[in-house]
């Protein structure tokens, strides 16, 4: 007997409410109209990957780098209005960011 079924013993009445439905193609992060520039460099003969040109809140970028490590299970930081993501992960960036809404535009090889 799971949680449910012990409340409707509990308020045989009760008729649950549904929950509305999030907006299709609505994204949890502010969305600009200028693309986010993805880039890869080399620092200390590591790779990184730089996201550039998103102007959100410092919220915004905590949120959106967070999700991106944890997407990627890797390490990265928020530095100066850039998102520095350890390791060459445009390719996977980029699809998480177009399927956020994101325009993206790619710089370097």
């Amino acid at each position: 007997m799971d949680l449910g079924d012990q409340l409707k013993n509990l308020f045989p009445d009760h008729v649950p409410e549904e929950e509305p439905d999030k907006e299709q193609g609505k994204s949890p992060y502010w969305l600009q109209d200028e693309p986010v520039i993805c880039k890869y460099e080399k620092r200390k003969g590591k790779p990184i990957t730089i996201i550039e040109g998103y102007n959100g809140a410092n919220s915004d970028f905590k949120k959106l780098t967070k999700d991106l490590k944890t997407f990627l299970g890797v390490g990265g930081s928020f530095k100066n209005e850039t998102i520095i993501i350890q390791g060459d992960y445009r390719d996977k960036i980029m699809d998480f960011l177009k399927e956020n809404g994101f325009s993206v535009k790619r710089v370097g090889g």
